[in-house]
């Protein structure tokens, strides 16, 4: 059975088959969340990878190896926030829902996501939640015959009480 979890961890530590960057279009190792990525996984070499790829358009994910960090990262591309009306909320979802459709291609079974475009892409945190929320959950529905770990790894106690309540008022469950 597929299922849901908020965990207190820094999203290189989290032992688990994919783990999704929050990628900008060039895939270009970047700060943050990406940078973090980068730099467990072996920078040189990921970075190779991904300009192998080229690039990934908004909404959109491309997957890697995961070389030190894990078995594949994906990389996702979350939109820059402008104000809600120019396509961030499907672009978002989308995100989520190509990052899982990816995982399962190569049979994995564990994912790790951040929140997407909630930091320096200035996506609302709470629309954010939203919408990662309504994805994983609409995808674990579509696919009720593939059993998904899906985990967000959130630093900030405010965060992660933030997606919970959302959760709640999705009426989504969180696994513990």
């Amino acid at each position: 059975m597929s299922r849901i979890r908020i965990l207190k961890k820094g999203i290189t530590d989290l032992h688990i088959d994919t783990v999704v960057n929050a990628a900008n279009t060039w895939l270009q190792q970047g700060r943050g969340v990406c940078g973090a990525i980068f730099a467990a996984a072996g920078p040189f070499q990921l970075q190779r990878a991904c300009d192998r790829i080229g690039g990934c358009p908004t909404g959109q994910a491309v997957i890697t190896p995961g070389f030190n960090l894990c078995r594949y990262i994906i990389h996702a591309v979350g939109p820059i926030y402008n104000d809600g009306h120019h396509g961030e909320p499907q672009q978002l979802y989308s995100c989520y829902r190509n990052s899982l459709d990816l995982a399962r291609q190569h049979d994995c079974h564990a994912i790790g996501f951040p929140l997407i475009s909630a930091g320096i892409y200035g996506y609302p945190q709470k629309e954010a939640w939203r919408k990662a929320l309504q994805a994983v959950n609409d995808w674990i529905n579509d696919n009720r015959d593939y059993e998904m770990e899906i985990q967000f790894a959130i630093l900030s106690d405010s965060l992660i009480t933030m997606g919970k309540s959302m959760a709640d008022e999705l009426g989504i469950v969180i696994s513990e």
